[in-house]
This record gives structure tokens, sequence and C-alpha cells, in this order.
């Protein structure tokens, strides 16, 4: 079964506190990038839902990372389940070894060749919390410097962009960054830093 975790703020609660009752749970597919575990569930109010579907995923990670000349490291890349080439943040899998910011930081390094400068957790956000059980934890790195080429695995194919402010508020006015979760860290900053 899945680890149990919280995003810790007074608005968000845990699943202790739910009142939901695992009745049964199994596996239906436990492959590397296909988890999935059904459940049978009983509700507050005595109700059952005898299918609930849960995926399994490992935590992830994305960088908000910019240049000591005030540039937005960005990359773009093809995404299958839609069929289309976007700019992204740079993005991947928080390791089991690793703690999430030490895999942000070597996920900017492998696919950037970017690293150095200071990092902070920015924000954690979940991407389906009624079916996935993994968060994402979103890093903001300013003062980064190109340290060495890209470490590209062989099915990634990744190109680099060093975008201006102007050019990351042009694509998000525009919806052009489709994945939700590089959208969520890149308006939150501009609306920290009054940008929009």
């Amino acid at each position: 079964m899945d680890k149990k975790r919280t995003i810790q703020t007074p608005y968000v609660t845990g699943r202790e506190e739910s009142g939901w009752k695992v009745l049964s749970s199994e596996y239906v597919a436990r492959r590397p990038w296909h988890t999935v575990r059904k459940e049978c569930l009983q509700l507050p109010n005595g109700n059952q839902v005898p299918e609930y579907y849960v995926l399994e995923y490992p935590d992830w990670v994305n960088t908000i990372a910019i240049t000591l000349e005030g540039e937005f490291v960005m990359i773009r890349q093809y995404r299958h389940g839609l069929g289309v080439t976007a700019y992204e943040l740079c993005a991947g899998v928080c390791e089991e070894n690793e703690t999430p910011l030490e895999s942000a930081q070597r996920e900017l390094w492998e696919e950037t060749g970017y690293g150095g400068g200071e990092w902070r957790e920015f924000m954690v956000v979940s991407a389906n919390p009624g079916s996935q059980n993994n968060l994402t934890h979103c890093f903001l790195a300013t003062g980064v410097e190109r340290m060495s080429s890209q470490h590209l695995e062989a099915t990634e194919s990744i190109t680099v962009h060093l975008l201006s402010l102007e050019e990351v508020k042009t694509l998000l006015q525009a919806d052009a960054i489709p994945q939700a979760l590089n959208a969520a860290p890149l308006w939150k900053y501009m609306a920290e830093n009054r940008l929009i």
C-alpha cells in the first residue's frame, strides 16, 4: 500500500481524518510507469465505492531556474499524450535515495547542464489528489550557471532555451505552457513578485 503523506498547511487535512475506510485493496497493474491499485471503500455515511482506482507514482520535482543574468532556463520536448512539443520547466522523478532538493538539482544538471545558485522549495502541489498518490516539489533556483553539457537518457530529446521574463509571461498568458505542474509555480512566481 502507498505511503500516506499530507501537505502541511492549515487548509489541507490528512486521510486519517476523512472517515473513508479501505475494505479491500489489490494491484491491477504494476509496471515501472503504470502502477494501479483498486480499492473497495466505505464512506463515512456507510455507502460503498466498490471500485476506486489509485495511480501510484514516486514524487516528482521541477525547478524554476533563473540565471545570474535573469534568464529563465526552460526546456522544450515532445509530449506524446497531447502530441505537442512545448516549453516546460526542468522536471523529473524524485529518486528513492535522494531528497527532493537533490533530485531537482540532479535533474536540472542532467537535462540542461545548469547548476549552482541559491535553491529553495517554492511550493508543493498534487497533479490530481483524487486519483494519484504523489506530490510534486517545485523549487526556485536563482543565480544558476551553465556548468556542463546535457546528460540525457537514451529516451530523452530535450532542447534548452534561455527565455526572458517577458517571454515567459507571454507563454503563460497565451496558455502555451500546457503542463499544469509547470504553469502553477510560474504563475505563483509572477504573482508573488507582482510581475503580472
